[in-house]
């Protein structure tokens, strides 16, 4: 008889596309957040560079994607074609500049008539341009929802439009991970990843950590009458939207909250640190949205941190859940404030706890490990709640800045990344974990015992803690896929 535990799992490890891509949320850059239709070959390439250079690619950021205007029309033959101007080497070629460096190449196509920024899209043209993506050696789709046709307001006109693509990709024979964005329309949570690797929540993220905006006008996940899911969502706007369903998510397939804004410059170094964090822990993908060639040192640090991105690529693949969340906090010049903890199970055999602070001021937020442990067991009936857990601060080791300025600055090709920093490319991160590596475990604050537990946290931050137990492996605590 297997675990209740045990039983989630099986049943998370059946519902995600079985296309053997996307074990872990997908990681790498994306141009959109900060350069918008500003495209071009000599764009991708400098961009790869500073992956490498930069030590990212070792960290795992491995995917390179171009988003829209890349277009120019569409044959009579019914065949897309690339804009020449700004791809004079054609995208096959760039893809194998990508590939020489160990990276993946990946492009964007929207399932409408027209893409976001009015360029040609797939709809109606989707077996065509699946052959093209695929001669031109693309590894990842991002399929947009622009100018659809009206195409939608029902999960299954959705999953049909959607499923004509899936199909296409899947009859090129190569491997392509397919990332939906649909915004969070037509309940996408419940079947995007029967066709998808991953499937957006909301509707665009913009830089900043809490203020409402009328263009992101669906704030609860359950309305069925969300006309606009829009723009300009925040990121506690996309955090408590997809709250309700984290556990959608599983290794194949991954809620994706939207592209990262770190280092763009909208937010504070604490709320960026959340940002990511957060990011993290609910197995969003991590797809860089700022200009590396312009990157600073700060956001470098938050980027490249090793112990919060193994909470991405948790082998586990389970997502962070909301346990508490109060309301009842000093509020903003916005009429926003609350703070959260999320809790969750990682690989071997620990536990993540996070206390977000989204009031507006420094608070000590007050929990218990009946608390912390609730999905493994209510009212403090889950064994876990007995014992003592060391706790792992996953910040304490983040990057000097005067570290990251020398990574930035020093001449290509001579540093890649730093001493000593973690390189997932020679140790994959589950071997990390099996081998006890403290760069990804954090450091050893402090100890959550029976009782009140209490951490004080700045405002618009969070404290991010892998927990340990001091008597280690908790019987039936976790159970991997490999072992079902």
């Amino acid at each position: 008889m297997l675990s209740i535990l045990a039983q989630g799992l099986l049943a998370a490890s059946v519902v995600a596309v079985n296309n053997g891509l996307a074990r872990t949320p997908q990681m790498g850059w994306n141009n959109w957040n900060s350069l918008g239709c500003d495209v071009s070959e000599a764009l991708l390439l400098d961009t790869s560079r500073k992956l490498v250079d930069f030590g990212l690619r070792d960290v795992g950021y491995n995917y390179v994607l171009l988003d829209d205007c890349w277009q120019d029309g569409r044959g009579d033959d019914g065949y897309i074609r690339v804009d020449e101007q700004k791809f004079p080497h054609g995208l096959k070629w760039v893809a194998g500049q990508l590939h020489d460096q160990g990276l993946l190449y990946g492009m964007y196509s929207s399932s409408g008539e027209f893409t976001c920024a009015r360029y040609e899209g797939s709809l109606d043209h989707e077996e065509e341009d699946a052959k093209s993506f695929a001669s031109w050696d693309v590894d990842y789709l991002k399929y947009d929802n622009c100018y659809h046709r009206g195409r939608f307001g029902y999960p299954e006109v959705s999953f049909n439009r959607y499923n004509v693509m899936a199909k296409a990709l899947k009859a090129t024979k190569r491997d392509i991970l397919f990332s939906l964005c649909t915004w969070g329309e037509d309940y996408v949570h419940t079947w995007g990843m029967s066709i998808a690797n991953s499937w957006r929540v909301s509707g665009d993220i913009y830089d900043h950590f809490n203020r409402p905006d009328a263009l992101c006008s669906c704030t609860d996940a359950k309305d069925p009458f969300c006309v606009a899911p829009g723009t300009h969502c925040s990121v506690m706007n996309i955090i408590n939207r997809v709250a309700p369903y984290v556990d959608k998510g599983a290794p194949g397939g991954w809620n994706d909250l939207d592209m990262l804004e770190v280092g763009i410059g909208g937010m504070s170094d604490a709320e960026y640190v959340a940002h990511f964090s957060m990011w993290a822990a609910i197995k969003s993908p991590l797809l860089i949205g700022a200009d590396l060639r312009t990157l600073s040192p700060e956001a470098l640090s938050i980027l490249n941190n090793p112990a919060v991105i193994a909470v991405s690529q948790d082998p586990l693949g389970k997502s962070a859940a909301l346990v508490s969340r109060n309301l009842t906090v000093p509020k903003d010049q916005y009429g926003e404030g609350e703070t959260q903890i999320w809790s969750g199970p990682l690989y071997p055999n620990d536990q993540l706890v996070i206390f977000l602070n989204a009031a507006n001021e420094d608070l000590e937020i007050i929990t218990s490990l009946d608390e912390i442990f609730v999905r493994h067991g209510p009212g403090g009936s889950a064994p876990h709640t007995k014992e003592k857990w060391d706790l792992y601060d996953l910040w304490a080791k983040r990057m000097d800045t005067s570290v990251a300025k020398k990574v930035i600055n020093s001449p290509p090709g001579t540093l890649n990344g730093v001493k000593g920093w973690y390189n997932s490319t020679e140790t994959p991160y589950k071997a990390g974990l099996e081998a006890g590596d403290e760069r990804l475990l954090g450091t050893k604050v402090g100890v959550a015992a029976p009782g009140e537990i209490k951490v004080k946290v700045p405002r618009h931050s969070l404290k991010m803690y892998r927990m340990r137990s001091q008597k280690g492996p908790i019987k039936g605590y976790t159970i991997t896929r490999d072992e079902l």
